[in-house]
């Protein structure tokens, strides 16, 4: 029986890339204003740890709600590491109940999180912010193909991209070193799109985003590898294969 190559991650996988890299993060609650988060992780059991100020109204309600929490929203924005005209590549929305947690909770999950994700905003905690933990209910995310659903199942058994940590690296390096290969790649693009200025949007192990801006307006393209890239030096191979430019030396990220 034939099988697909997978063009691109699962709704799942995109969601837990986003949570990995992004850093812009709102805590919304109904009645309050938006709170800024300075420290956000998904933990494998399906809560979202999070830090806020000490003195924020959502560090206030969730203490008043008691054990039974209140329901609340977590927003991440993942913007392109780029200067683009319209920086948003994507929004997430992590809806759950929103609980406090006591001195020794507090301790032992900022101690769980930075066995993971050393953050070095966990050093604040007990000082200027207070942890909070949002049990996971449901998640979706939004980009310029339109907004899915993912069940909380679907996304504790998925996980990011191996190459989010240094993604960012790669389009800068695309960006500013290699104009040649972005002139080979928007030959891959239908004519009418070759017009406007295209730039590097996403890198992922199974393909390339493109962000084309023109002066009606932005458009994102998919280019995807014939095979999905397993480490650095499989990744660099199958850019060069997709432009047709198999070069000796690879491309490299600056460090």
């Amino acid at each position: 029986m034939a099988t697909t190559t997978p063009t691109g991650p699962t709704t799942a996988e995109r969601v837990r890339s986003s949570c990995a890299r992004t850093r812009d993060a709102v805590l919304a609650i109904e009645g309050s204003a938006p709170t800024v988060t300075t420290v956000h992780h998904l933990l494998p059991r399906g809560d979202v740890v999070v830090a806020v100020p000490a003195e924020s109204a959502a560090a206030t309600l969730a203490w008043l709600a008691g054990g039974g929490g209140l329901p609340a929203v977590l927003e991440l924005t993942d913007n392109s590491p780029l200067s683009l005209r319209e920086p948003v590549r994507s929004l997430v929305w992590l809806r759950g109940t929103l609980h406090s947690l006591c001195e020794a909770h507090s301790r032992e999950l900022a101690d769980e999180v930075a066995a993971e994700f050393p953050h070095p905003g966990l050093l604040d905690i007990g000082h200027t912010t207070v942890l909070l933990r949002l049990r996971l209910a449901s998640a979706v995310v939004a980009d310029s193909s339109g907004a899915e659903p993912v069940q909380v199942e679907q996304l504790l058994d998925a996980s990011a991209d191996p190459f989010w940590e240094m993604e960012g690296a790669w389009l800068q390096h695309l960006d500013e070193d290699h104009q040649d290969l972005i002139d080979l790649l928007s030959r891959k693009l239908p004519p009418h799109m070759r017009t406007g200025r295209v730039r590097p949007l996403g890198i992922d192990r199974f393909g390339l985003n493109l962000r084309i801006e023109n002066e009606d307006g932005d458009r994102d393209v998919r280019l995807s590898f014939a095979q999905p890239a397993h480490d650095p030096t499989s990744l660099s191979r199958a850019i060069r294969l997709l432009v047709g430019c198999p070069f000796v030396n690879g491309l490299r990220a600056r460090s």
